[in-house]
């Protein structure tokens, strides 16, 4: 896989950040983790619960050897969103982003939350979003997770 970066943009692979002073491309040979500079969330900028829950994933992410902490806080969020909302697509979306997390797919679980943030944002505005009940929701998670 090749990625492009540009002067000063930063990359972080497999826990470093990296920062490159002119216009590279680099060619990951071999499997990694990483983020793009866009895609990293600050600390400040997880005002939302979708959004704190994808900064603890980032943290998963960027510190691969040290998940354990950061995987219950994720279960901890992912619970008590699941209990509070009633939206179809945040409930099926937690569902997917469960199993990305425990397969240590955590790139992919951020992008199955980026993907759900307009929703979220459609609900904090008070606009309507389809609803379930919440006898849909029985049996959704595995027990240990539950």
């Amino acid at each position: 896989m090749c990625i492009s970066l540009r002067s000063g943009e930063k990359i972080y692979v497999n826990g470093a950040v990296l920062r490159v002073d002119r216009k590279v491309t680099l060619e990951l040979v071999n499997d990694v983790t990483f983020l793009l500079e866009n895609q990293v969330m600050q600390v400040a900028d997880a005002t939302t619960p979708l959004r704190q829950l994808y900064f603890v994933v980032q943290l998963m992410l960027m510190n691969p050897q040290d998940v354990a902490d950061a995987k219950a806080v994720y279960w901890e969020q992912h619970n008590a969103l699941r209990q509070a909302s009633g939206n179809a697509d945040i409930i099926g979306g937690l569902a997917v982003i469960g199993e990305l997390v425990e397969a240590r797919r955590y790139y992919d679980a951020l992008r199955k939350i980026r993907s759900l943030f307009e929703v979220e944002q459609m609900i904090l505005a008070g606009k309507d979003a389809p609803q379930i009940q919440p006898a849909e929701l029985a049996g959704e998670l595995p027990a240990e997770i539950a």
